[in-house]
């Protein structure tokens, strides 16, 4: 109803002319909120002019499942807030840190913080977008970086190594203890739950000492080497299998030998070669039990694999030597650092060819070189808007935009 220019809400003042024209008058019983006129908000308990028998609503506002992307709503008497997934922020959740994706080239996008992303390079690019072009001849692995994932390599299914193979490589460590601790060199097997049926083939480090597992299906064999001699800066592994029967020499260890449990002699693999780590965000393919925690650390180079005693030894691959994709992988012995210049006290992480700034408290951006306003998540100490409010920087500090039927310095007044 709209008199004189005047907007109701509610119900209309009782006037003779109302009478008149619309006989009984009925009020609306309920909740009003977001009152808005074309693209103009009102307010509707400051902007009012007049009004009588007018309650505060008493319908919490989580029952109206405000927050997005999953986020969980909270209140109590005063206040509510959403309880944001790791990916999104914003009062209603409503932001993703990697919506805009800032990564090219087909970069995995990762949240730094609420505010900044990394950028995890794919296979062949470097650089904090990943936009740098690098050639690969010794890949280098980071083992699994603080997001979770690993650096890896995979290539094409080898054929034909049902009944015969043969494994050559060298790998160089990475100058730090956690490197022999728990590490996955290679992988392949049947993309299933970590059934103790499960074909595989697997090769990593555990406690100083390499580890060699297969199973066709009727039970694992395992052959662990002797400790390594560290005093190498070169290891030389040769490993193989001819139906049941496998074998493993290490660097000048002499040649360790196992027989397979049950009675299935052929290894019966689908799944890509996987070098250094793993595609998945945690280890679902290794077989349950045999799963190595982390991802290789250091260099791995010259693999190569035959699958007869008559054929010539190749790199895995399709063409030879390529592979089909991989993540966070360098060129060993070069430092994607050294490439780049982190501001005002910040520090340059690198995982493999992924290199990003660690920036000191206040400060943030691809370099550092941001300054965190008072009202963001990351400033140190944290802004005392309360739940509900909006924190708005002010050239001396800060204000709170309280919402309705909240006032004080900081909205904590009902």
């Amino acid at each position: 109803q709209i008199t004189f220019g005047s907007i109701f809400l509610g119900k209309v003042p009782v006037h003779e002319e109302v009478h008149r024209c619309a006989g009984q008058i009925y009020g609306y019983k309920g909740c009003i909120r977001d009152f808005q006129v074309n693209h103009k908000e009102l307010f509707i308990i400051d902007e009012a002019l007049e009004g009588r028998n007018v309650e505060n609503c008493n319908v919490p506002v989580c029952d109206y499942h405000p927050c997005h992307n999953g986020g969980t709503c909270t209140s109590d008497e005063e206040n509510w807030y959403c309880e944001c997934p790791k990916l999104y922020t914003g009062k209603l959740c409503q932001f993703a840190t990697c919506d805009e994706n800032p990564c090219g080239n087909g970069a995995t996008c990762f949240p730094k913080s609420k505010r900044d992303a990394v950028c995890l390079c794919p296979y062949g690019r470097s650089g904090i977008l990943c936009s740098d072009a690098i050639n690969i001849t010794q890949p280098s692995f980071s083992g699994t970086d603080v997001f979770g994932y690993t650096s890896f390599l995979a290539y094409s299914t080898i054929p034909n190594i049902v009944f015969y193979y043969e494994f050559r490589l060298k790998f160089q460590l990475a100058n730090h203890h956690s490197a022999l601790q728990d590490n996955l060199i290679f992988f392949t097997g049947q993309k299933g739950q970590g059934l103790n049926g499960d074909d595989f083939l697997e090769l990593g480090l555990r406690n100083g000492r390499v580890v060699y597992s297969y199973n066709l299906g009727s039970g694992t064999a395992t052959i662990i080497s002797k400790p390594l001699d560290l005093t190498l800066s070169v290891h030389v592994i040769h490993l193989g299998r001819s139906l049941q029967k496998g074998w493993l020499k290490v660097d000048d260890q002499k040649n360790k030998t196992v027989t397979s449990p049950g009675r299935l002699v052929g290894l019966n693999v689908f799944s890509e070669f996987y070098l250094g780590g793993y595609h998945e965000y945690t280890p679902e393919l290794l077989p349950k039990g045999h799963r190595f925690k982390n991802g290789f650390q250091g260099c791995i180079f010259d693999v190569q694999v035959r699958t007869s005693l008559n054929r010539e030894f190749k790199s895995p691959g399709t063409p030879e030597g390529h592979p089909n994709s991989g993540r966070s992988v360098g060129q060993c012995k070069d430092s994607p650092c050294s490439l780049i210049k982190c501001r005002n006290g910040g520090k340059c992480i690198e995982t493999g060819s992924t290199v990003y700034c660690d920036c000191l408290t206040g400060w943030k951006g691809a370099f550092c070189t941001e300054t965190v306003t008072v009202c963001e998540p990351e400033h140190n100490p944290p802004h005392l808007c309360q739940q509900g409010s909006t924190c708005v920087p002010l050239p001396n500090g800060y204000t709170c935009h309280c919402p309705l039927g909240t006032t004080g310095t900081y909205c904590e007044q009902g």
